[in-house]
């Protein structure tokens, strides 16, 4: 096995919010960060904060005085890079050359495997604010999605034990589900946790993210120890009554959250339905509303009725047209 003992010259290309810190950790598991690019004055200053050793140099320079190249740049600028380097000639035989991104795989890195290089798709499952936190949250331990040449899984192995992670592979073909699975859960959970925060004002609450920290703290945990279990509320009741009061409640104050509501119901129903908990008979008032209120909508797409799929035969209703 080849041992990240042997501590790499790592060149760090975006000193952003992920670059920084992962810097960082390599650094604190006795690595070098010997070069970074930091072009915005934020960057600058991260850069100065979580790595104060490296110089600050532009990308080819970088790449051409370290062993392990981490490219942490936006996933459509990434090609680009990597075309670049290569072109400049800063890429050389035998070097390591990683990128950040969870939607792309190897095959961005082409251009450096044809010139001998060692390519490594590196991406941390976590949302980072580019400070100390995030080193802190780093030592709890973090999945990584990796896709690596089988010559090089060993060392990629050790590199990631190295930043206190575990490594998940992922198939070239399948980081873009990977990476949709995460988007989807954590940056939409993001965007629904604030959508709720600003319900709550609208309804008069003074400290919305107090009465939300602990619901939504037993939210999470029950979901990843029980899955669909975990599922509460009047949907998973059935309570059409309730959710007809919320959706008039909403299109009052806020009828921009009435489109996300109706989307995340009627896939709530779908899992409950799929998993024995609410049985389609009485699920029909409440897909009844559902269905009315997308009609309503008058959306661009219009959708068919979800309890239509139902009339046909009960036998049908089990999936309302979804599998959990």
């Amino acid at each position: 096995m080849e041992s990240s003992l042997t501590r790499k010259n790592i060149g760090i290309i975006g000193a952003g919010r992920v670059g920084a810190v992962l810097g960082a950790a390599f650094v604190r598991a006795g690595h070098r960060v010997v070069a970074a690019v930091g072009v915005s004055a934020a960057s600058k200053a991260r850069a100065e904060q979580l790595l104060p050793g490296a110089a600050l140099l532009p990308a080819d320079q970088v790449a051409a005085v370290a062993d392990l190249v981490l490219l942490a740049v936006p996933d459509d600028v990434l090609a680009g890079l990597v075309r670049g380097l290569v072109e400049t000639g800063a890429i050389r035989e035998g070097q390591i050359v990683a990128h950040t991104s969870g939607a792309h795989g190897l095959d961005v890195l082409a251009p450096v495997t044809a010139v001998g290089a060692r390519p490594l798709a590196l991406h941390p499952a976590m949302t980072f604010t580019g400070t100390a936190v995030d080193l802190r949250r780093m030592e709890a331990g973090v999945s990584f999605g990796v896709t690596a040449p089988q010559d090089l899984r060993d060392l990629t192995e050790s590199l990631v034990a190295d930043l206190g992670g575990q490594v998940e592979w992922i198939e070239e073909e399948r980081r873009p589900l990977y990476h949709a699975a995460l988007a989807h859960g954590a940056n939409h959970l993001a965007t629904l946790v604030n959508e709720a925060l600003d319900r709550l004002r609208d309804a008069g609450v003074q400290h919305p993210e107090q009465v939300l920290a602990p619901l939504l703290g037993a939210a999470l945990d029950n979901s990843l120890r029980l899955g669909d279990a975990a599922i509460t509320g009047p949907v998973s009741r059935g309570d059409a009554g309730t959710v007809a009061k919320h959706l008039r409640a909403l299109d009052a104050v806020a009828p921009e959250s009435v489109p996300p509501y109706l989307a995340l119901a009627r896939r709530t129903a779908d899992r409950v339905i799929a998993a024995g908990r609410l049985r389609p008979m009485d699920a029909e008032p409440l897909l009844d509303v559902l269905s009315s209120s997308g009609q309503k909508e008058g959306s661009a797409q219009k959708q068919v009725p979800v309890v239509a799929a139902q009339r046909g035969g009960r036998r049908k209703a089990k999936g309302t047209g979804g599998k959990p």
